[in-house]
C-alpha cells in the first residue's frame, strides 16, 4: 500500500483468500473489516507500530471471508521508509486455517498430557537426549525436593539421587542406561531415592526413551513411585514368615532352608558344617509350676543365652516348644564339640529366677556333622533328633555326637525307618479306619457310640497296629498329619452313612502334638465347619489327660473353640496324670475315659477299685459322664456297672473292626461277654 496515495494492491492469491473476484478493488477503509472483530485492534496496532518504529509484524489472526466463512490467516508485513518517513506498507498474506487447527489440537493434547501428568500418583521426570531435566510433575517435585523451575537443565543424577538400600552404594541411573541402550530400563532392586532434604523413599519403576517419528532419541521419561510402606510391610511379613514370634529367632521352616543350603554346599565342595539339636531338660517343670507365660520368659532368656555362645554367622533357631537348633557353618567336628559343650556349661551355670524361686535348666544336645554322608536334610535332622534323645537317655545336660558305628544309634534305626514309612503311607493314603463300639450301661441312652481307631496298611496288604507306629509318629512330628488324615476320613465316613440320625457319638483321638499346634487347630476347625452342624454334634474329640496337662493353655483354647461348633470333648486316660481333679476345673469336658490301668485290675486290686469309685463320684459332681476302657471280662463289666460307670468299652463287648459296617449297623450288640 502506497501511503501517499492510499492505493491498496492485492495479489491474485490475496483476492482468493479474501473470497473476492480478481477484479475486486480493495480499499483501506474496508479491508480491515475482513478481520474478525477481536483481531482488528491487533492488526491496526501492529501497522501503527511499524510506521512509528519500523518494527515488522507477524501475526496469526481470525479472518472472515466475503461469504462469511471463518478462517485463520498469517499476516506478515513491514513499513518502508524514505528520509525517515514511512512511504509504503509491504506484506504477505497466508491461509493457515488447517495449520492453526493442527496447532490447537496439539495444544489441547499437550494440556491434557500436562494435566494428566500433574495429577497422577506416580512421579514423572522427563529429560532431553543429554540426560538434562526438562520437566518434573508435582509428585516428582515432592519426592526429589526439587521444584520444576529449579531442576530444569540439571543432569538427572543431580536431582534423582538413588542408592542401594542395603549397601548404600550409588545405583546406576536408569535414565543414563535408557539413553545409552535406547530401550526401557527398570530400576535396580531395593533402590532408595534420597531427596534434596535427605528424606529417603523406596522407589520402583522404569525409564523409557522418547523418540521422534524417524526413531531419533529425543530424551527419556522416568516414571517412579513410592514403595516405602510396601517394602516395610513386605519386610515385616517376610520376618514373621521366617522368625519365631516369641524369641525373635528364625523358625523351623527357615532353619530347614539354611540347613539344605549348607548340605548342598557340603555335597558340592566337601565343606564341613555341624548341626546341633538342643532340648531343655527342665522346661516342663517351670511351665507346670509357674505357667505358660513364665515358660515363655524362660525360652526368651535361653534364646538370648544361646545367641551369645555361637558366632554371628551361625544360625540359631527355635524349632518348636523347648527345642532349639544351631547350624555351625564351616566348622570342624572338634570345634562343634567345643561349642556344644560350652552351651551345656553355660546352661549349667544359668539359673532361671521367678517369684523368688530358682530353677536349674539343663540342655541335652545332639551333635551331627553336616557333610556328604547325608542324602537330604530329613536324614540329618532325624540323626540329630535321635542323638539328642540319646543325650537325654545318658543322663541329660550333655552332648551326644553322632557316630556311624554307635550301637545306641543303630538301636534307634528302626524308628528312623518308621518315619520314612509313615511319610510314604501318608502320601499313598494307606491308613485305614477301624471302630470299636462303646456300650451304654444305662438303658435310657440310645444311638450308636463308637471310637475311631487307625491302622496302617502295609504295601503287602497286612495291617499294622497303632502301638507299633504312633510312638515314632510322635517323635518325628508326624502325629498331627496322621490326626488330620483320621479326622478328614472320619468326617467323610459320617457323610456317607445312610442312617446318620442313628449315630450318637463318634470319638476321635487327637495327639498331644495336635493339641499344642495352632495350625492344626485352624485346619481341623475348618474341616469341621465345612462338615456342618449335623456331623459336628456327633463328634467327640478325645484328648489324653497328659496332653492336656502339658499343653494346658492350648488345650483350653482348643476346647473352647470346639464347643462353639457343637463338638464334645472327652478326657482320655483319666487318672494317669498327677493332678487329674484339678484340671477338671480348667477344661470343659463331656466324658471322662478312665485309664485302663485302673479298670484292668479293678476286681483284684482294692486301690484300683477305690480309685475308679472316686473318679465316678467326681464325674457325677461335675456333671460329666464316665467311660470304663479295657473291659475284657464279664466280672469287670459287672463291677463297673455297680460303681455307676455310664459307658464301657473293651474286647468283652466288641472287638475293633472296619468302620463302615460299624456305622452302617445301628443295632447295638448284646452286652453279654
Amino acid at each position: 500500500m502506497e501511503l501517499a496515495t492510499g492505493a491498496l494492491v492485492w495479489s491474485g492469491q490475496t483476492h482468493e483468500i479474501h473470497g473476492v473476484p480478481p477484479d475486486f478493488v480493495p480499499e483501506v477503509a474496508t479491508a480491515i473489516n475482513f478481520y474478525a472483530p477481536e483481531a482488528r485492534p491487533k492488526i491496526q496496532a501492529a501497522v501503527e507500530t511499524a510506521m512509528t518504529t519500523g518494527e515488522s509484524w507477524d501475526l496469526e489472526l481470525p479472518f472472515i471471508q466475503a461469504d462469511g466463512t471463518e478462517i485463520w490467516v498469517r499476516a506478515v508485513g513491514a513499513a518502508e521508509f524514505h528520509a525517515g518517513k514511512p512511504v509504503r506498507l509491504v506484506g504477505t498474506f497466508q491461509d493457515i486455517t488447517k495449520l492453526h487447527s493442527i496447532k490447537l489440537d496439539l495444544a489441547r493434547q499437550h494440556e491434557l498430557l500436562r494435566v494428566t501428568l500433574q495429577s497422577i500418583g506416580d512421579a514423572v521426570i522427563t529429560t532431553n537426549a543429554a540426560g538434562e531435566i526438562t520437566w518434573l510433575n508435582p509428585v516428582a517435585e515432592r519426592m526429589t525436593g526439587w521444584l520444576n523451575a529449579e531442576a530444569k537443565g540439571k543432569p538427572i543424577g543431580h536431582v534423582f539421587h538413588i542408592v542401594n538400600e542395603e549397601t548404600r552404594a550409588p545405583t546406576e541411573n536408569p535414565v543414563t542406561t535408557c539413553l545409552a541402550q535406547g530401550k526401557t530400563t527398570g530400576l535396580a532392586h531395593q533402590t532408595v531415592l534420597i531427596s534434596r532434604e535427605g528424606e529417603e523413599y523406596g522407589v520402583e519403576d522404569s525409564a523409557a526413551p522418547i523418540r521422534s517419528e524417524n526413531g531419533e532419541i529425543l530424551g527419556a521419561v522416568l516414571v517412579f513411585h513410592d514403595v516405602t510402606e510396601q517394602r516395610r510391610l513386605s519386610g515385616e511379613m517376610s520376618f514373621r514368615a521366617t522368625h519365631d514370634a516369641l524369641t525373635g529367632l528364625i523358625n523351623r521352616t527357615e532353619f530347614e532352608t539354611r540347613l539344605r543350603n549348607a548340605l548342598n554346599r557340603a555335597h558340592e565342595d566337601r565343606s564341613n558344617h555341624a548341626l546341633l539339636f538342643i532340648d531343655l531338660d527342665q522346661f516342663k517343670l517351670v511351665n507346670d509350676a509357674c505357667g505358660h507365660s513364665v515358660g515363655d520368659q524362660l525360652l526368651q532368656q535361653v534364646g538370648k543365652l544361646l545367641s551369645e555362645v555361637i558366632r554371628a554367622r551361625d544360625t540359631l533357631a527355635r524349632l518348636g516348644g523347648d527345642e532349639f537348633g544351631v547350624i555351625l557353618e564351616h566348622c570342624s567336628a572338634e570345634h562343634a564339640q567345643r561349642v556344644a559343650q560350652q552351651i551345656c556349661e553355660r546352661m549349667d551355670d544359668f539359673r532361671f529366677i521367678h517369684d523368688g524361686k530358682r530353677f536349674r535348666i539343663g540342655t541335652s544336645i545332639g551333635l551331627v556333622p553336616v557333610d556328604n554322608r547325608w542324602a537330604n536334610i530329613a536324614a540329618a535332622m532325624q540323626a540329630a533328633d535321635i542323638s539328642c534323645y540319646a543325650a537325654k537317655d545318658a543322663g541329660r545336660n550333655r552332648v551326644h555326637a553322632w557316630f556311624d558305628t554307635d550301637l545306641a544309634m543303630h538301636a534307634r534305626h528302626g524308628e528312623m525307618q518308621w518315619a520314612a514309612r509313615l511319610e510314604q503311607a501318608l502320601d499313598e493314603n494307606r491308613f485305614v479306619l477301624f471302630a470299636q463300639r462303646i456300650t451304654a450301661l444305662d438303658d435310657g441312652v440310645h444311638g450308636l457310640h463308637a471310637e475311631v481307631l487307625v491302622r496302617l496298611r502295609e504295601t503287602d496288604g497286612s495291617l499294622v497296629q497303632p502301638g507299633a507306629f504312633l510312638p515314632a509318629a510322635e517323635r518325628f512330628h508326624l502325629a498331627s498329619r496322621i490326626d488330620r488324615w483320621v479326622l478328614k476320613h472320619a468326617i467323610q465316613c459320617l457323610r456317607e452313612t445312610p442312617h446318620l440320625s442313628g449315630i450318637d457319638t463318634l470319638c476321635i483321638n487327637l495327639s498331644g502334638q495336635s493339641i499344642g499346634d495352632r495350625a492344626f487347630h485352624r485346619q481341623a476347625f475348618e474341616m469341621l465347619q465345612n462338615a456342618g452342624s449335623a456331623i459336628c454334634q456327633r463328634i467327640c474329640l478325645e484328648i489324653t489327660e497328659t496332653a492336656a496337662v502339658t499343653n494346658m493353655a492350648d488345650a483350653s483354647v482348643f476346647v473352647e473353640q470346639a464347643k462353639t461348633l457343637g463338638l464334645r470333648i472327652a478326657l482320655d486316660d483319666f487318672g494317669a496324670g498327677a493332678s487329674s481333679f484339678g484340671y477338671l476345673k480348667n477344661l470343659s469336658v463331656d466324658l471322662l475315659k478312665i485309664d485302663r490301668q485302673f479298670i484292668r485290675d479293678v476286681i483284684d486290686d482294692p486301690l484300683d477299685d477305690a480309685a475308679v469309685r472316686c473318679f465316678a463320684a467326681v464325674a457325677q459332681v461335675v456333671g460329666v459322664k464316665t467311660v470304663a476302657e479295657f473291659v475284657d471280662r464279664a466280672e469287670v463289666l459287672e463291677r463297673v456297672r455297680e460303681i455307676d460307670i455310664v459307658f464301657v468299652q473293651g474286647f468283652c463287648l466288641h472287638k475293633p473292626e472296619a468302620i463302615e459296617p460299624v456305622l452302617s449297623s445301628i443295632a447295638l450288640n448284646s452286652n453279654d461277654c
